[in-house]
């Protein structure tokens, strides 16, 4: 019997998000979908036309800073799932030149309010987990090709392992700032 990686690849994500990361979102507040646990951290803030921004700096510092659980979840939801499933399974009218890493690809204001947020995160997982559960087993073994960049000649099955382990490294970051946060003052 042949292993169905296509399916063990995406249900590893599936249960992290059913079991574990969706539900721990219940009940955020904007108080604390904002807080910063200690000074400098790297949040959403007002731009120059005062459009939210996601805090950043190329190279990043050394350590880079704490982040807020608003970065935390637009990371997920824009840059690691979101531009992502774009790229690869669209819409990208007008951007077919676009890499995994065009933030053209995310015209999408960004979240101001923990419930735009968690919706935000729940329609880019939404359409991520439905991309790669449309693809077969050689369309997950295929490279990537242009759309990934310097990772062109990686599988497609590298990109979902490796986006599993980020949304579930963040997602774990989440959920103990929201611990810390609920028991902040104890």
């Amino acid at each position: 019997m042949a292993v169905q990686w296509p399916g063990l690849i995406l249900g590893q994500l599936e249960f992290y998000w059913d079991f574990h990361l969706r539900p721990r979102l219940e009940g955020m507040t904007d108080d604390e979908y904002l807080w910063e646990p200690v000074a400098d951290c790297w949040s959403l803030r007002a731009g120059p036309d005062g459009a939210l921004e996601m805090e950043h700096a190329d190279p990043a510092p050394d350590p880079p800073p704490v982040t807020t659980i608003a970065w935390r979840m637009v990371h997920i939801g824009r840059d690691v799932l979101g531009v992502r499933a774009r790229a690869f399974f669209g819409p990208h009218e007008g951007l077919e030149d676009a890499d995994m890493w065009d933030l053209r690809l995310w015209p999408d204001p960004l979240p101001g309010t923990a419930a735009d947020a968690i919706a935000m995160v729940e329609a880019a997982y939404a359409h991520w987990r439905d991309g790669v559960r449309a693809l077969d087993a050689a369309a997950v073994e295929r490279p990537l090709g242009p759309k990934g960049a310097w990772f062109a000649d990686d599988s497609m099955a590298a990109l979902v392992l490796h986006l599993n382990r980020e949304v579930m490294a963040h997602g774990a970051e989440i959920c103990l700032l929201r611990d810390l946060y609920r028991d902040r003052e104890r």
